[in-house]
């Protein structure tokens, strides 16, 4: 599989407004817009750093899987997302090298089609997405 880049980065965050002052106002990232999943059961502040996107990620119901993070981990760092040609043959070939997935097809979202690898202590200790498409939404 070619990893062409880091997409993005998450990071799980208990209040996003509060959240958004930091790193707005402290760090002075620049908003580039903000979505709601109710597929994932979150709500999503991006940012880009250089070609790199910065999510902070709330959860908008106690039984997704942001809140169960905060819940057991805390705030922090929960997800790298890398981009790749095609999701399908990373997963073919992920399944080839007898690696575990979470999803056995893409899921879609906002133009993308994303994966995830399952067990982040394959993958010491980190949530690993993969994705193709182009991120599109309305800011």
């Amino acid at each position: 599989m070619k990893i062409r880049k880091i997409d993005h980065i998450c990071i799980a965050v208990r209040d996003l407004e509060k959240a958004r002052k930091i790193y707005e106002e402290d760090l002075g990232l620049e908003l580039y817009g903000t979505y709601v999943a109710e597929s994932e059961k979150i709500r999503v502040a991006r940012y880009y750093v250089g070609d790199v996107a910065l999510e902070l990620m709330e959860s908008t119901a106690p039984d997704g899987e942001v809140a169960k993070f905060i819940e057991k981990r805390g705030e922090g760092f929960f997800l790298i997302s890398y981009r790749v040609d095609d999701v399908d043959e990373a997963l073919a070939e992920l399944k080839a090298k007898r690696r575990k997935t979470i999803d056995q097809k893409p899921r879609e979202l906002l133009g993308n089609r994303y994966a995830f690898i399952h067990h982040p202590q394959d993958l010491c200790g980190v949530l690993t997405e993969v994705l193709d498409g182009e991120f599109d939404y309305d800011k």
